[in-house]
């Protein structure tokens, strides 16, 4: 629609034109100082930095005490850009320590500044304290303060996908040992890591096969020689998971007592971030023939 003022033209958006996509979530950084020209000069010098599409976003403390504070509040912080000496001489370090230590938080990286450098001091906090960085506030340029910034954010975000990833593989963990105790009554169970070696073994699968648990746990799956398939059939079994990562299919082992055993089986490629696998789990059933 358009105004009928000649002089101010106002037309409204076209419906038909797709949504702005939302602006990424930006870097959190955390300034602790107890000078506030510190932050100032600071946050001026990184004030256009951008780093994987996504703007820094500044967070202010004055002291430890309130550096412990905003970093309990505000996981993810990517880096911290902290004062030694503050409240006291050993302020900074000891916000480092508790980070580490206290707050559990192994991701957020940690760039030291003092304005009264000493190289015994600097060794020692660079060999004692888990940080990223040391710098003497003098010697930290514009062009050095940016170049660290992005470094530490680069490395932020390595850490983190990589802790997402093993998240997510504990929760696929996590979603098949609650499978396998239900079906562990009745089933025959078989976990092995992405090399095949046996990492688990259920009671029914140890009955039926006539072996004690502590001999299979640990050993290569060629451990199960009695239960031998044949290698055409085992050919096919790996030849399924390595281009679907699944089999199911119909069995016939050889049990403890030296009679066959029907199964009903269906094996499982585990898969990491990577796209290799990481575990096989293999779920059988007597078929009673």
């Amino acid at each position: 629609m358009l105004s009928t003022d000649p002089d101010l033209i106002v037309e409204d958006d076209d419906p038909s034109d797709p949504p702005s996509a939302p602006e990424p979530a930006p870097w959190r950084i955390l300034i602790v100082d107890d000078d506030v020209d510190v932050h100032v000069v600071t946050k001026f010098a990184l004030s256009s930095a951008n780093f994987q599409g996504r703007r820094l976003s500044f967070l202010h403390a004055y002291s430890g005490t309130e550096a412990l504070a905003v970093l309990r509040d505000t996981p993810d912080i990517a880096m911290v850009l902290l004062d030694v000496i503050m409240e006291t001489d050993d302020a900074g370090l000891r916000v480092a320590r508790q980070l580490r230590d206290d707050l559990h938080n192994d991701l957020v990286r940690i760039v030291l500044r003092t304005g009264q450098p000493g190289q015994a001091f600097e060794h020692g906090v660079i060999v004692d304290y888990d940080i990223n960085d040391y710098w003497c506030k003098a010697d930290l340029t514009t062009r050095k303060l940016f170049t660290t910034v992005i470094a530490s954010l680069r490395a932020y975000s390595t850490l983190a996908a990589a802790k997402a990833a093993r998240d997510r593989l504990n929760e696929e963990l996590a979603h098949s040992r609650n499978v396998q105790a239900a079906l562990n009554p009745l089933a025959l169970i078989l976990t092995l890591d992405r090399d095949g070696v046996v990492t688990d073994a259920n009671e029914r699968l140890c009955t039926v096969l006539g072996v004690a648990r502590d001999a299979l746990v640990g050993r290569p799956v060629s451990t199960l020689r009695r239960a031998s398939i044949g290698v055409d059939r085992a050919h096919e079994i790996v030849g399924a998971l390595v281009r679907s990562g699944g089999w199911a299919g119909d069995l016939e082992i050889t049990g403890g007592s030296g009679a066959p055993v029907a199964l009903r089986c269906a094996a499982l490629a585990f898969k990491g971030h990577a796209g290799l696998p990481y575990q096989y789990v293999a779920v059988a059933t007597e078929t009673g023939g």
